[in-house]
């Protein structure tokens, strides 16, 4: 985040939400993944949002660091991990 300026780099995405918006990363319905519980975390500056590049991409989807409120095991087992790059098809920023 630009303190001076107090707005994103001028590499963040236009139509990204903005650092330190909340957030809950939510499972896939179509499967128990890729997080075992759903929690809530922020949207961080760690790096800018970016296009995501999968071929299971959604037009436009984008990958954000998410900073975690509690530190989280992933579905493989792995972690606890304190933040990670998350699609945003896993986000909400429903309360």
């Amino acid at each position: 985040m630009n303190k001076e300026a107090d707005r994103p780099s001028p590499d963040w995405p236009a139509n990204a939400w903005p650092v330190g918006t909340r957030v809950r990363v939510i499972q896939d319905p179509a499967w128990a993944g890729p997080w075992p519980v759903e929690f809530w975390g922020t949207v961080d500056d760690l790096r800018p949002p970016f296009p995501v590049d999968h071929a299971s991409a959604r037009e436009g989807e984008l990958v954000y660091w998410i900073r975690f409120d509690e530190p989280q095991v992933d579905n493989d087992g792995s972690g606890p991990y304190r933040g990670a790059e998350i699609w945003d098809r896993y986000l909400t920023t429903d309360t």
